[in-house]
């Protein structure tokens, strides 16, 4: 599972010109589910999320997570992420997960987050055509895999 976090004083994701998820300050991240993903990788990812440290302090160090902060979270699923690059001048896909499962995996990382951090989560629409909007904090950029 590849996450790319972004820390964000807002973000939003708009679907067929209609706004679908919004936050405030917290995280956008973009989820790319590859095929060897599990379960536990989501429960990994979710603990990451909500506990990796990318907010200031009051000294301006990166000591404060999502938690520390009472941020918000927008979760979008973003095959890309899982394309092999490595080779050549096009993305290939053979590492990403098959949609169904794709998607059964990013609903439970949905649900995760839900539950641990209930009324601070939006999300984008699996496998749609999305507009995402950020103004990125920083800049602050991290991949995260788990």
């Amino acid at each position: 599972m590849q996450v790319l976090i972004q820390r964000v004083q807002h973000a939003s994701v708009v679907v067929d010109n209609q706004t679908i998820g919004s936050i405030g300050q917290g995280l956008l991240a973009l989820v790319g589910i590859e095929k060897n993903d599990t379960a536990a990788s989501v429960e990994k990812m979710v603990n990451k999320l909500l506990a990796y440290r990318v907010f200031n302090d009051e000294l301006g160090k990166m000591n404060l997570s999502l938690r520390d902060i009472q941020g918000e979270l927008l979760l979008v699923s973003q095959f890309t992420l899982a394309a092999d690059t490595r080779k050549g001048l096009r993305p290939g896909f053979s590492t990403a997960a098959e949609p169904q499962k794709g998607r059964e995996l990013f609903e439970l990382l949905l649900q995760k987050a839900s539950e641990y951090w209930p009324e601070r989560i939006a999300t984008g629409q699996f496998g749609a055509d999305m507009k995402v909007s950020l103004l990125n904090d920083g800049p602050v950029t991290f991949l995260l895999t788990a």
